[in-house]
């Protein structure tokens, strides 16, 4: 399968969950009569999965990310202008770029907190005794 025919059904099914869908779920009862297996019950139900935010987020944020492989020599070259004045004010206000904080983790030099987990107490039994 090609990368285009992947990447069309990976949107279908993001945009799917996106938006939110329905599922049809048929749960059928067997028992056996006589030796032989005979359907008892069959229920059909219908199932809502409602939409997922997260994958609204990420159908958003994929909107900003454009397809390069159209633009011209003239266009590319001021996108790449554009994107040279964002990082130069980005480094300039002290703000690390995404890029940058996503290299130093990869190599372990970023911050990289483990919390611990907290253990809860177990709770004591009480034990009633009767009074004689």
């Amino acid at each position: 399968m090609s990368e285009t025919k992947k990447e069309e059904k990976i949107g279908k099914a993001l945009l799917k969950v996106a938006l939110g869908y329905q599922v049809a779920e048929v749960t059928e009862e067997y028992a056996e009569v006589d030796g032989e297996w005979k359907l008892m019950k069959r229920k059909k139900t219908k199932k809502d999965v409602p939409p997922d935010l997260k994958a609204v987020q990420l159908l958003m944020g994929s909107e900003e990310t454009r397809d390069f492989s159209g633009l011209s020599d003239e266009e590319l070259e001021t996108e790449k202008k554009r994107l040279l004045e964002e990082l130069k004010k980005e480094v300039e206000t002290g703000g690390e770029s995404e890029v940058k904080r996503l290299k130093k983790q990869a190599n372990g030099e970023g911050k990289c907190e483990v919390k611990e987990k907290k253990t809860r107490a177990k709770p004591r039994k009480r034990v009633v005794r009767k009074k004689a």
